[in-house]
């Protein structure tokens, strides 16, 4: 075969090969174009129906509109369409609260009630460092008037909102048989998140009612103070505790685990990520971690961690089970989105989300379920 005639299929070869990639190329283009404009169309109709319902509205409705609160509803409406729970949008005002809330912080008097039998306020805690404990006010003390007005006239709602909100309050609280008054001023508080002691039999005890910005100091503190004293096992008791930051989780838990991962998570697009891991600093001590019903999320996952991990076992009831991640993402209006990004798990077990966690012992009895727990690791220190 002559030179020209090679040249000349080799040119038509390339220009065949150009012609699929050209070809291929304007097929993905306009495969491309048609998914946008699905897509474009699909939000095209959501947002004329939002615009069709609207004009509705605004010419029927018999009623003031109130702008803020139409805009809030919208982004409402739309996270819970998602169908998800822990999904939520936040308007500016809940979200600043939230944050306070994530900083172990509250604005208020540090008092918390409950509505008696009888119908009155009565006080149940006391917060320390607050304005009601500064005062003078203890538990079971009954608030009987707030400004001046009856608390039975107004009833335990009212009276409820009535202490939550007002910047300066004054009340008439009855210990006994003495009425005394007070003016109290509201301010930030800082919430106690760890607390413990040792008990006897040198069993230290550790309570965690959280996982807040401040629970990593309090925690380590209360755990440095315990092992100082000479506890020879600890309990953690993680009741009632409902989770929070994974931060301050991660820290809390890293004294107390061997080096490596501890936990990961796993997005939608299969995406693992590490999102708890442990440094060579280690805890040998026997533990045990109380949980019940209430015990959710981070707190789930601080007792599923010790277990897996062969350093704990779990007295009491079956836990929550919420083994899914959120985020929280600020708006240009100054609310917030908190969506559900991933599930996550130890590196040892799988995912407890809607199972929960199922005790080691379990113990229905509120009352006993420390016992048992003071028992098991009493066998353990000797």
């Amino acid at each position: 075969m002559k030179r020209k005639d090679i040249m000349k299929k080799k040119i038509n070869l390339v220009f065949a090969v150009l012609l699929i990639v050209a070809f291929s190329t304007l097929t993905c283009v306009i495969t491309t174009i048609l998914v946008v404009k699905s897509l474009t169309g699909d939000l095209n109709a959501k947002y004329t129906n939002l615009h069709s319902l609207d004009e509705y509205v605004r010419q029927n409705f018999y009623g003031e509109i109130d702008e803020k609160s139409l805009s809030d509803g919208i982004l409402k409406g739309y996270v819970e369409g998602l169908g998800d729970k822990y999904s939520r949008y936040l308007p500016a005002d809940d979200y600043e609260k939230e944050k306070n809330d994530n900083a172990g912080k509250m604005t208020g008097i540090g008092v918390t009630v409950s509505e008696d039998e009888n119908g009155a306020v009565k006080i149940v805690e006391v917060m320390p460092d607050s304005p009601a404990s500064d005062a003078g006010i203890m538990a079971d003390d009954v608030i009987i008037k707030i400004n001046d007005m009856d608390t039975a006239e107004m009833g335990f709602e009212e009276s409820l909102k009535s202490i939550s909100e007002a910047d300066e309050i004054r009340l008439t609280v009855q210990r006994g048989n003495i009425e005394k008054n007070y003016t109290l001023a509201r301010r930030n508080i800082e919430l106690q998140t760890v607390s413990g002691e040792l008990l006897e039999n040198r069993i230290g005890y550790i309570k965690i009612s959280g996982f807040k910005e401040n629970t990593t100091k309090q925690f380590l503190e209360t755990f440095d103070k315990i092992t100082a004293m000479g506890a020879e096992g600890i309990i953690f008791d993680l009741r009632d505790n409902g989770g929070g930051l994974l931060e301050s989780l991660e820290k809390c838990l890293d004294p107390l685990l061997p080096e490596g991962t501890i936990a990961t998570a796993e997005y939608n697009n299969e995406k693992s990520e590490k999102i708890v891991v442990s440094d060579s600093e280690e805890c040998n001590l026997p533990m045990i971690v109380l949980v019940n019903g209430n015990t959710a999320s981070a707190g789930e996952l601080f007792s599923a961690s010790l277990r897996d991990f062969g350093k704990a076992e779990l007295v009491g009831t079956q836990t929550y089970g919420k083994g899914v991640m959120q985020t929280t993402a600020e708006l240009s209006d100054g609310g917030a989105v908190i969506l559900t990004i991933a599930e996550y798990k130890t590196s040892v077990s799988e995912c407890y989300d809607k199972i929960g966690l199922t005790p080691d012992y379990v113990v229905e009895d509120e009352d006993g379920q420390l016992d048992k727990a003071v028992e098991v690791i009493s066998k353990k220190i000797n």
